[in-house]
């Protein structure tokens, strides 16, 4: 039963650490596949800590707005809720600093048992905030940031090219053509990094398509990066290159494309400079 002493007043340290460790305990058998009842793990932190259950349930939501600025996978049960108390982004630092595993995305996903046709979405349809992101949350997304971890993480890169490279193939066999499925190369894997695409693959007609793919854990809105070199093969050869933005990877893969222009769909801005000394003539 709830406290009446605490309805209304500002959650505490110790309550902020165990909604936090609840909702991470949760999501790991979530991940796993492993069954879980949501309302037994509420019901449980209501009798601990003398919370109402709205206020818990508020609770694993904020928890999910913050997982998902991270770009880290989130419980579906608990739609974001981004009206944060400033302390539950002390709270997610703390148990993520001490379980950085959580930081680790999965190699592979689940073998897919959906169509492709189910596994292909639409671009996420991108609103202007209503709010403005706290700072404290700025800073803790520079602090775990997602889209340095998914371009540093050659397992989880690898892993959505082979995921993409297995689609493209399945694709071009149901659509009654293994000739063209046969032809479907890994380039990333068979030739190296430097073409500007991972996947040449064809449509129905014998087209080549160059698929660049991008691959995350977190949510389809999670930023990523491009390479001068796969932005350059985007201009030269627009009508066969595009993105293929791989994301839930570590739950249930789902894909969007993403064609050039990249202007008109994604604001590029420059993150890193190629630095060498200048030279005694340039002086």
């Amino acid at each position: 039963m709830a406290d009446k002493v605490k309805v209304g007043t500002h959650w505490q340290t110790d309550e902020l650490d165990a909604i936090v460790a609840d909702y991470f305990a949760m999501l790991a058998d979530d991940l796993a596949g492993q069954p879980y009842v949501k309302s037994r793990h509420r019901h449980a932190l209501v009798a601990r800590l003398g919370r109402t259950e709205h206020s818990v349930e508020f609770k694993y939501q904020n928890v999910s707005a913050v997982l998902d600025e991270l770009g880290l996978p989130w419980i579906p049960g608990f739609k974001p809720k981004r009206n944060y108390q400033n302390a539950i982004f002390d709270a997610i630092d703390r148990y993520i600093t001490a379980h950085p595993a959580i930081l680790e995305p999965a190699a592979a996903p689940p073998k897919p048992q959906r169509s492709p046709s189910e596994i292909f979405v639409a671009p996420p349809k991108l609103e202007p905030a209503s709010a403005p992101i706290p700072e404290r949350l700025k800073r803790l997304v520079r602090k775990f940031d997602l889209v340095a971890r998914d371009h540093r993480n050659r397992s989880l890169g690898k892993a959505g090219e082979k995921f993409v490279y297995e689609i493209e193939r399945q694709q071009l066999e149901v659509a009654g053509r293994p000739d063209l499925s046969r032809k479907v190369r890994w380039v990333a894997a068979e030739d190296g990094d430097g073409a500007g695409y991972d996947v040449l693959s064809f449509n129905t007609t014998g087209q080549e398509r160059l698929l660049e793919v991008k691959t995350t854990n977190g949510s389809a809105r999670t930023p990523f990066f491009l390479t001068r070199n796969e932005r350059d093969v985007a201009k030269e050869r627009p009508a066969e290159w595009c993105i293929y933005r791989v994301h839930l990877f570590a739950r249930e893969p789902r894909i969007f494309t993403i064609l050039p222009p990249l202007e008109r769909a994604l604001n590029l801005r420059p993150e890193l400079w190629r630095a060498s000394f200048i030279s005694c003539a340039e002086e």
